[in-house]
């Protein structure tokens, strides 16, 4: 994953466990994270339809924690905007005709899923409140 969603969803989440009972709006925790709120929107509507957050609108609206912290595991932050593998993507078009041209993804793929594999079992170990509360 070449890119900064998973930084900035577990940004996002951290600042709402630390503040678990209160409805934050994407302005407030763009500031934090420092990005445009469209980001920040973007992110949120990931980690709603992955149960993650909750969200009402109007002027005491906002975003917060839908589950207590304790019972998220890091690895359902990144499989909810998770967009590629770990090791990036496969080249779209090797050439058939060369010995390791025409079966490279078929192996890429095997190593690729290994990797993610991998790394969902190590983050499935680690609790977003035990991330969360190293900031406290």
């Amino acid at each position: 994953m070449n890119n900064t969603r998973f930084a900035t969803a577990i940004h996002i989440l951290t600042l709402l466990a630390q503040n678990e009972q209160e409805w934050l709006t994407s302005d407030w925790i763009a500031g934090s994270v420092n990005v445009n709120p469209v980001i920040v929107r973007k992110e949120l509507i990931n980690l709603k339809k992955s149960g993650l957050v909750e969200s009402r609108q109007g002027k005491e609206g906002g975003v917060r924690i839908a589950k207590d912290p304790e019972q998220i595991n890091i690895s359902e932050i990144y499989e909810s905007v998770k967009n590629t593998e770990v090791l990036g993507k496969k080249n779209q078009n090797p050439n058939p005709l060369c010995s390791v041209g025409k079966d490279i993804n078929k192996n890429l793929s095997l190593l690729f899923n290994d990797t993610d594999d991998l790394v969902l079992q190590f983050l499935r170990k680690k609790k977003l409140s035990d991330f969360s509360d190293q900031f406290r």
